[in-house]
């Protein structure tokens, strides 16, 4: 079971040591994502620290949902760029569609309003009557009317972009995507998750099973025949609702009733509430019968792991509560209070009261 999460055998003593016991199952599923290349960057890390971050105008380096840098006269820019290469390889029109999903809501969470897209891609060969080069010509079809209807749909124009074609990625594209932000330096958002008692609300859609294990088996695999079945891996997006999020996270950032935003991204609920949780060197309690779920009969594990798209989790100061309620009704949102701010520095998770899981956020 181990092998199976991606796990090294050393990892999972690591994990034996850290918790003090051995892990539950759902337990092993956090780490399994949390310690992905995706999440992590277990296998790149050393080379990342190589590169510069800082500087005078730099507001917000690496750590965060996406970089700030100081523009001048109380202006600055947040930018953010990812790759969705193997989720692109499986499906690609979803898999380079919700790789802009995803930036697009990592640049608004920091309090900046998106206005533009941008994308770097690389295929195989799409010229000829092989089985691989229509294989290249679906890929390149399918990310590419991804990504421009994705941003269409939200409002943000895809300014520019690059494309080329080598044999080395047949089968195989690279699928970067940008987005850039403006906002006010004193609007600036980060995901934190402080003040002992503060509610935790999510926001934005409901939870179903698609993108279970998205960035632990895609992001973190060699891609072959088989990946073709990991479609279910894939997440979904819904544009329409990406836009009244943009909205809404916004109005809540300016209206100062937030502590913090994070995206759900990769990892989902995981991801979101422990980063928010650590950066803070805070806890966090969550209690996942409170969520607003697509889909019956979902289990702790593929709740924690859903990475189903445009949602949100935000920490409310408490006597703000409503505040933030107030202005997800006005965009027609559900908005639901799943847990609290803790003073413990761990991350718990609960099931209707029913301890799930128990882990350190310094883990």
């Amino acid at each position: 079971m181990v092998e199976e999460h991606g796990l090294l055998p050393a990892e999972y003593d690591r994990i034996v040591e850290l918790l003090g016991r051995e892990p539950n199952v759902t337990e092993l599923g956090v780490f399994s994502v949390m310690w992905s290349e995706h999440c992590g960057y277990k296998n790149s890390r050393r080379l990342l620290k190589r590169l510069p971050t800082g500087g005078a105008h730099v507001l917000q380096g690496p750590g965060e949902n996406a970089g700030v840098v100081d523009l001048g006269n109380g202006w600055a820019v947040a930018l953010k760029m990812e790759s969705h290469n193997h989720p692109s390889a499986v499906e690609p029109y979803q898999g380079a569609a919700t790789g802009v999903g995803g930036i697009l809501r990592d640049v608004f969470t920091m309090g900046a309003r998106p206005v533009a897209v941008l994308d770097s891609l690389r295929f195989g060969p799409v010229e000829g009557g092989s089985a691989e080069a229509a294989r290249n010509r679906y890929l390149f079809e399918g990310v590419v009317r991804g990504v421009g209807d994705y941003g269409n749909c939200v409002g943000i124009p895809n300014l520019g972009g690059e494309v080329a074609f080598e044999p080395c990625y047949s089968g195989n594209p690279l699928v970067n995507a940008m987005a850039v932000g403006v906002l006010r330096t004193e609007d600036l958002m980060r995901g934190l998750a402080a003040g002992a008692g503060n509610p935790v609300f999510a926001v934005g859609a409901s939870t179903g099973r698609d993108g279970i294990h998205g960035c632990s088996l895609l992001a973190s695999s060699d891609l072959d025949d088989a990946s073709l079945a990991n479609r279910p891996t894939v997440q979904v997006g819904d544009p329409f609702t990406e836009k009244l999020l943009l909205e809404a996270t916004l109005e809540i950032a300016a209206s100062g009733a937030a502590v913090g935003i994070q995206d759900m991204g990769a990892a989902g609920l995981t991801s979101s509430s422990a980063e928010m949780a650590a950066r803070s060197g805070a806890g966090i309690e969550i209690d996942l019968a409170r969520l607003h779920l697509r889909e019956p009969g979902m289990t702790p594990y593929e709740i924690l792991l859903s990475e189903s798209q445009e949602r949100m989790l935000v920490v409310a100061h408490e006597d703000r509560a409503g505040d933030v309620r107030a202005i997800c009704s006005k965009w027609d949102l559900p908005c639901r209070e799943i847990g609290r701010v803790t003073d413990d520095a761990t991350w718990r998770v609960l099931l209707a009261g029913r301890s799930v899981c128990a882990i350190p956020v310094s883990a």
